[in-house]
C-alpha cells in the first residue's frame, strides 16, 4: 500500500469484495498484489479451510502456519515470522476470526507485508488498523497502517457453519465497536452513519442467520454488518467496553467473543448515564429506554451468555479486575470509578440486568 493510499479514508483503502464463493479467487487476488508466495495463516481448529485455500493457489502457496491462538500472543507471532522468513513468503493470506486476522496484522506489523483476509466469523478486526497483542498476561493495543489490509474476501459460504452460539457471540462483539463509535471522542457524522448501519444489519440479520443458519442471504447482510462495524473501529477511538475486554481477556485470558457479548450491556447501560442522546439509535433499533437494558434484552434473546461466571471467570478476581481496568482508562463519556466498575463487573459476573 503506497503512503498516498495509506492517506485515504480507511474505508477506501482496502478491496472489499462479497458474495458466496468469493473465496475461490483467492489466486487471482495474490496475483494481483504482484505477490507469488503466500503464507496461509489459520488456528489449529481451521486447519482444513487452509488446507483448501493453499491447494486453490497452487504453486502461489508458499506455506502454511495453523497455531493462530486467541488474543495474538507474542510468542506465536514470533514463531509464525521465523516460519515466514524460512519459505520467503511475500504476502499473507489469513483465513478464520479475530485470532488469525490478529496473526496476520502481526506479522504485517513486523514486515509490512501484504495481507489478504477470509473472515470465517463476524469480529470486524480485519477492516482496522488496529492490532491487539499479549505478553505476560498484558494486552496492549496500537494502531498502524502496516496493519491495515489490503484485502478482504467476506464469503457467507463460510460463516453458513459457524455454530449459532459463536455467530451470536461474534456479532454481539462486532456491534460492540459501532456502539462504542456512538459517543466516541472524535466521531463524525459520517463514523455515526456507519456504526447505524452496521448495528441495524446486525439487528435484522442475527434473528435470520438464528432460524435458518443456512440462509446465505440473512449471513451476508451479517458479514455486511461486520465489514461497517469493523470500519468503525479503525475511524474513532473506544472506550470503557473495549477496555474491560482487553482487561478480561488478556489478564483473565477468557474468550474473546463471548466476553464482548457479555460485557456489551453493561458497559454501554453504564454509559448511557452520560450519553443517552449519542445511545439513542440502539434503543430506537431494539425498542426500550435505556441502549444497554435493550442490548442485554436481544442478547438474551439469541441465547447469547450472560455471566461471566459461566467463562470461568472467579468472583474472587472481580477486584483484580477493577484495578486492572480503572488503571489508564480510556476516554470514556461517563466517568470511569472503581466502586461503579466493580458493580458493573459483579452484574456481569453473575448475569444480572445491568445497573443504570
Amino acid at each position: 500500500m503506497t503512503q498516498a493510499e495509506k492517506s485515504k479514508p480507511i474505508a477506501d483503502q482496502v478491496r472489499i469484495q462479497f458474495g458466496a464463493g468469493t473465496r475461490k479467487t483467492i489466486a487471482f487476488e495474490v496475483s494481483r498484489l504482484g505477490a507469488s508466495r503466500a503464507l496461509i495463516l489459520s488456528t489449529p481448529e481451521q486447519s482444513d479451510m487452509a488446507a483448501e485455500i493453499a491447494a486453490k493457489l497452487g504453486k502461489a502457496a508458499a506455506g502454511v502456519f495453523c497455531k493462530a491462538a486467541m488474543h495474538t500472543p507474542v510468542s506465536v507471532s514470533q514463531e509464525a515470522l521465523e516460519h515466514l522468513e524460512a519459505c520467503k513468503a511475500d504476502c499473507l493470506v489469513a483465513i478464520g476470526g479475530g485470532s488469525t486476522t490478529g496473526l496476520g496484522k502481526a506479522l504485517a506489523y513486523r514486515t509490512d507485508l501484504p495481507q489478504i483476509v477470509i473472515p470465517t466469523t463476524y469480529a470486524g478486526s480485519e477492516a482496522t488498523p488496529i492490532l491487539g497483542q499479549t505478553e505476560a498476561g498484558v494486552k496492549t493495543t496500537l494502531s498502524d497502517p502496516k496493519v491495515l489490509p489490503e484485502v478482504i474476501l467476506y464469503d457467507p459460504e463460510l460463516v453458513v457453519t459457524l455454530p449459532v452460539g459463536m455467530t451470536v457471540t461474534s456479532g454481539l462483539n462486532a456491534m460492540a465497536h459501532a456502539a462504542e463509535a456512538l459517543y466516541a471522542e472524535n466521531r463524525s457524522a459520517a463514523s455515526d452513519e456507519l456504526a447505524i448501519q452496521g448495528l441495524e444489519a446486525f439487528v435484522k440479520g442475527l434473528p435470520r442467520v438464528t432460524a435458518n443458519p443456512v440462509d446465505l442471504d440473512a449471513r451476508e447482510v451479517t458479514l455486511r454488518g461486520a465489514w461497517a462495524c469493523g470500519t468503525v473501529l479503525g475511524q474513532v477511538g473506544m472506550g470503557l467496553h473495549h477496555k474491560l475486554c482487553h482487561t478480561l481477556g488478556g489478564s483473565f485470558d477468557l474468550p474473546h467473543a463471548q466476553t464482548h457479548a457479555i460485557i456489551l450491556p453493561h458497559a454501554i447501560a453504564y454509559n448511557a448515564r452520560s450519553a443517552a442522546t449519542e445511545l439513542a439509535p440502539i434503543a430506537a433499533l431494539l425498542g426500550g429506554d435505556n441502549a444497554g437494558v435493550a442490548l442485554y434484552d436481544f442478547a438474551k434473546s439469541l441465547g447469547a451468555p450472560l455471566a461471566l461466571r459461566d467463562l470461568g471467570l472467579k468472583e474472587a478476581d472481580l477486584d483484580q479486575a477493577t484495578e486492572l481496568a480503572t488503571s489508564k482508562p480510556y476516554p470514556n463519556p461517563h466517568p470511569v470509578t472503581a466502586p461503579d466498575i466493580r458493580a458493573l463487573l459483579q452484574a456481569a459476573w453473575a448475569g444480572d440486568t445491568p445497573v443504570i
